[in-house]
């Protein structure tokens, strides 16, 4: 397995890195944060990034996308996960478009895929409900069929920029007990249906997402996204998906983070020489620096895993995302921790990547979850 950049990668790389900082440093995250904006992104900069023909990298051809891979997406989320871009690529161009892809019918692609690919939609994906602590098939959100259509009730916690949606894709128990892997159903839920209601949820590092309360809402059956009671399976692979574009920008992150520490450590002097001639502290870069590379390996051979349908790309997604999870942590943790007193206040961006680690380790499973799950596809 390869696990370097070829040339075409390594150029979207830099095409990346280049437009946000010119376009996205921290500062505009910052701006945003402040002004409590409540798309929580800035919409212009979302169509630019469509026009280079970023949002659309995983859509077929044939629905205006790339038709590229896994693989070339994780070099644009981990220029942005460098920026803290909070533009809606993880819940639209990963969540939404994949489940779309996969198991969309023809017309849902042709009406949603060229949207999302042009920049001109925005959609959610409900999938997490109160207590199920990661587990997919938890879904206690009921579609009970009416007619030639469905209605939905419940609510989903943590629908990722469900504000400012135009569609919702939500799972549903149209058949079996709560936890049951069969009897799951994905219905595309338009944003202005009546009986739903969008909540904004304030998170740690000031993402849009919000709570999701379906009462009685009605649609066709044409607004079903694969197969009947199917739909367990296809929100597994899409979420594997998403997790290891999750995993580049936690590695955009933790880099960054890392280098904004490296040079605070060169430049911070006490005792009239800079700290970072400290040896404990140099220690403590070599730690994350090394964490860092395996992160980098384990996200390269995730990424190509799931592009070519590898057999063990289940677990190395979550060999991916557990040491992801803990990389950025580390970054994170370290850089308060020898930024001394002032990495504790707002003043200093270093905390913003702190947050955005915590948030982000948590998303589509933990460290813990994910050495779990390895375990048991290993047979353990």
């Amino acid at each position: 397995m390869q696990l370097i950049l070829n040339e075409d990668q390594e150029l979207l790389a830099k095409t990346a890195a280049d437009f946000v900082k010119e376009h996205s440093p921290v500062s505009r995250f910052r701006a945003l944060r402040d002004a409590r904006d409540p798309l929580g992104y800035t919409p212009a900069l979302w169509k630019q990034m469509a026009e280079l023909g970023w949002v659309g990298i995983a859509i077929p051809e044939a629905y205006g996308g790339a038709e590229m891979g896994l693989a070339e997406l994780c070099c644009v989320l981990e220029a942005l996960g460098g920026g803290l871009a909070p533009e809606p690529m993880l819940s639209t161009a990963l969540l939404a478009a994949g489940v779309l892809v996969r198991g969309g019918s023809e017309a849902q692609k042709k009406d949603w895929l060229p949207r999302i690919a042009e920049g001109n939609a925005v959609l959610g994906v409900g999938y997490q409900e109160a207590g199920s602590r990661y587990e997919l098939t938890h879904v206690t959100t009921t579609g009970r069929q009416d007619g030639d259509g469905w209605l939905l009730s419940g609510e989903k916690i943590q629908v990722l920029d469900a504000h400012g949606s135009q569609a919702l894709i939500i799972s549903a128990r149209t058949d079996g007990d709560a936890s049951d892997a069969e009897g799951i159903t994905l219905v595309l839920v338009p944003a202005d249906a009546a009986g739903l209601v969008v909540t904004p949820q304030a998170r740690v590092d000031h993402r849009a997402a919000g709570l999701v309360a379906l009462d009685g809402v009605r649609v066709g059956a044409d607004s079903v996204v694969g197969p009947v009671g199917a739909g367990g399976p296809l929100l597994e692979a899409v979420v594997d998906a998403a997790t290891v574009g999750l995993c580049a920008e936690m590695l955009g992150l933790a880099e960054k983070a890392f280098a904004m520490t490296l040079e605070y450590l060169k430049t911070r002097e006490q005792f009239d020489v800079p700290i970072g001639s400290f040896q404990a502290l140099k220690h403590r870069a070599a730690h994350v620096f090394i964490e860092l590379q395996l992160s980098r390996s384990a996200v390269m051979a995730a990424a190509r895993a799931v592009d070519a349908d590898d057999p063990e790309a289940q677990a190395l997604v979550s060999l991916a995302k557990a040491r992801c999870s803990d990389t950025a942590m580390l970054a994170g943790n370290e850089g308060v921790q020898m930024f001394g007193g002032v990495g504790m206040t707002d003043e200093y961006d270093i905390g913003f990547y702190l947050k955005r680690a915590r948030a982000a380790q948590l998303t589509f499973g933990d460290a813990a979850w994910h050495r779990a799950r390895w375990a048991r596809l290993r047979g353990y």
